[in-house]
């Protein structure tokens, strides 16, 4: 991208303002794991990564280590199309689930950054940083994770947009024009 994709405007607000509402009208409580001297003034928490160049990953064991609610609903700040039907879907999955985490799934494989993770989950994701591990379904091995299928996810977005992020200048633009055209509607 060439810069903080956090920072990015969509829709008036920077990307990640926009996903921690979003998120904050779901589970009550927000707190964004990232740099906080640049998104310290946004008016959420934010915790700095435990484990920094440890990719997603590290992220998600600094959620946990921080956390007191056995639950937690992990999201990346780069999901433009997500709503709040699907993520009270997903809260509402995990809370009737005797899985450690709940991972939708699409073609290519696990959408990791849109889950929800127990406390528990913790210690085990820990332990495989210590080991090396930076990518985030290899850190699961070893939970039970309950995978939710494309056809279940697709029913909150027909065009399958849901977990599309945003990783270039291309995307950024395209999901600029796609959530204008959304709020028109």
């Amino acid at each position: 991208m060439g810069r903080d994709k956090a920072l990015l405007e969509l829709d008036g607000a920077a990307l990640v303002v926009r996903t921690a509402r979003l998120v904050e009208t779901v589970s009550g409580t927000m707190t964004i794991v990232g740099a906080p001297e640049s998104l310290g003034g946004l008016g959420f928490t934010v915790l700095a990564d435990d484990w920094p160049g440890a990719g997603p990953l590290g992220g998600i064991a600094t959620a946990l280590h921080a956390s007191n609610a056995s639950w937690n609903l992990i999201v990346a700040c780069d999901l433009p199309y997500l709503t709040k039907a699907w993520l009270e879907h997903i809260v509402a999955r995990a809370l009737a689930s005797a899985a450690d985490a709940v991972l939708p799934m699409n073609e290519r494989g696990a959408e990791p950054l849109c889950a929800m993770y127990q406390k528990e989950c913790e210690p085990v994701i820990r332990a495989a940083l210590e080991r090396g591990t930076r990518k985030v379904t290899d850190g699961l091995a070893g939970l039970r994770v309950e995978p939710i299928a494309p056809s279940e996810w697709k029913a909150f977005d027909s065009d399958g947009l849901l977990f599309k992020n945003m990783n270039s200048p291309v995307d950024y633009e395209e999901a600029k024009e796609k959530v204008g055209r959304r709020a028109e509607r």
